[in-house]
């Protein structure tokens, strides 16, 4: 079974991502996430938002507003630029993006699907559109953002006039684009509402300056991947050729992840210049020049864009965690070696029985004090085996067992994820050993560090 069909399979099994509307036969493009779902999503932005707002002085955020005036994507180019080329087959009706048609090695003038006659390529505006106001006749047509990059430049002046930023600075953002993606495939890869993850980083109009900060974000985006557990076997820069180049762009560098041998982006660093600033500039005529705090000099700043797929990242790093083990005893288990900071629960409390009132208490005390430090969960099914089975499959890194042990002696058995190794405890130090675990210490050495 390919890794796509296993990540799915689990993911909806264990509550990590949902088919959007499913009890509705679904609606394509389109994904819910699910309670661990919901969890990761939330761990791989808040890390996104820590690295790149909370602990940088030069960077600070906004969240714009998902529905702007459709004049801003005429001055942003969106509406001659935010084009697919697409095929579509005669017979089935099914469309296909050329270029991935292309990277499979298919033939284009042969539909994939049916065998049928494709047509000549056509270009197919990505554009969301919805209309607003309450009477009909008289609503206006207006558009879902493509991208959540424009609400940033729509509020640079903003910016700088509201807070004590000086160029070289830094806006970033996460939120919702929406996108008509004729072919949405391959689980959340593609899909027709996503999340963005954005820093767009204003640097002097110089070469010198501009190629510094480009090479600085291109290393920092792609350590931060390595960072959280994203094998680096499976990253590469890929640069685009001319050719290619978005409308925007004067350079432009993906960070692409080996999925099964194909390599897919998801992740963007991009050289736009002044050409957000200077079109909104000319659309708006609102004067967008920064003014030098030193010299007084006037300039539109160039900016350096890093811009990354929530989603993607999210199927990537579930892609990168799944591993299948032979054990010792012949059994196989199914692991998710997701990164502590990622990890939807960091630690689940069992009583050893569900049946013994002594055991289940004792259990609850620890676990109401551990959720209020790190997401925790309660888990009294089955045997000990099958939930510690249920937690690998879910990432959980650390499950605390009460047993009939710990009422004589204050102490707990501790099970780490990856290792499967078990060691004893005592409670009043538990908080500090699991703590040690999340930040990568060793079990073994933990035990003889707190123990002694």
């Amino acid at each position: 079974m390919a890794i796509l069909e296993k990540i799915s399979a689990l993911a909806k099994r264990r509550g990590f991502i949902y088919p959007g509307s499913e009890i509705y036969e679904g609606l394509a493009g389109t994904w819910d996430y699910g309670p661990l779902g919901a969890e990761l999503k939330r761990n791989v932005k808040n890390e996104f938002w820590k690295v790149i707002v909370q602990e940088r002085s030069d960077v600070v955020g906004i969240d714009a507003s998902i529905i702007m005036n459709p004049r801003v994507w005429e001055a942003s180019g969106h509406f001659k630029s935010f084009t697919d080329p697409l095929v579509e087959c005669k017979k089935c009706r099914r469309r296909f993006h050329i270029n991935e048609l292309e990277e499979t090695g298919k033939n284009i003038s042969i539909c994939p699907e049916c065998g049928g006659e494709m047509t000549k390529p056509k270009a197919f505006n990505l554009m969301v559109e919805t209309y607003l106001g309450s009477i009909e006749g008289e609503k206006v047509k207006t558009f879902l953002r493509g991208e959540i990059t424009q609400g940033v430049y729509v509020n640079f002046k903003n910016v700088i006039d509201s807070t004590r930023v000086q160029v070289p600075f830094g806006i970033a953002q996460i939120g919702k684009a929406f996108r008509n993606e004729i072919t949405p495939s391959q689980l959340t890869f593609r899909s027709r509402e996503f999340e963005q993850m954005e820093l767009q980083f204003y640097v002097k109009p110089e070469k010198e300056e501009s190629e510094k900060w480009y090479e600085y974000w291109k290393n920092e985006r792609m350590e931060w991947y390595k960072s959280l557990g994203i094998k680096e076997k499976n990253l590469r820069f890929r640069q685009h050729k001319k050719d290619e180049l978005a409308h925007y762009a004067k350079e432009a560098w993906d960070i692409e992840y080996n999925l099964e041998g194909n390599w897919k982006e998801f992740e963007g660093i991009h050289h736009r210049g002044d050409w957000d600033l200077s079109r909104h500039q000319e659309y708006s005529g609102e004067d967008l020049r920064y003014t030098d705090p030193e010299t007084h000099e006037k300039y539109l700043p160039w900016a350096i864009e890093t811009s990354g797929g929530v989603d993607r990242a999210i199927l990537f790093f579930l892609i990168d965690a799944y591993e299948e083990e032979q054990l010792a005893n012949g059994e196989e288990r199914t692991v998710l070696k997701l990164h502590p900071k990622l990890a939807p629960y960091k630690v689940a409390v069992f009583p050893l029985l569900s049946n013994k009132p002594e055991l289940i208490k004792k259990a609850r005390e620890i676990y109401d004090t551990l959720k209020e430090k790190w997401m925790t969960t309660w888990d009294d099914r089955g045997n000990i085996g099958k939930r510690y089975r249920y937690q690998d499959e879910i990432a959980t890194i650390a499950c605390v067992t009460v047993d009939f042990q710990s009422l004589e002696d204050n102490s707990v058995t501790i099970r780490d994820r990856d290792t499967m190794k078990q060691i004893r405890v005592e409670i009043p130090v538990l908080e500090k050993f699991i703590k040690k675990l999340l930040d990568g210490e060793e079990i073994e050495k933990l035990g003889e560090i707190i123990n002694q």
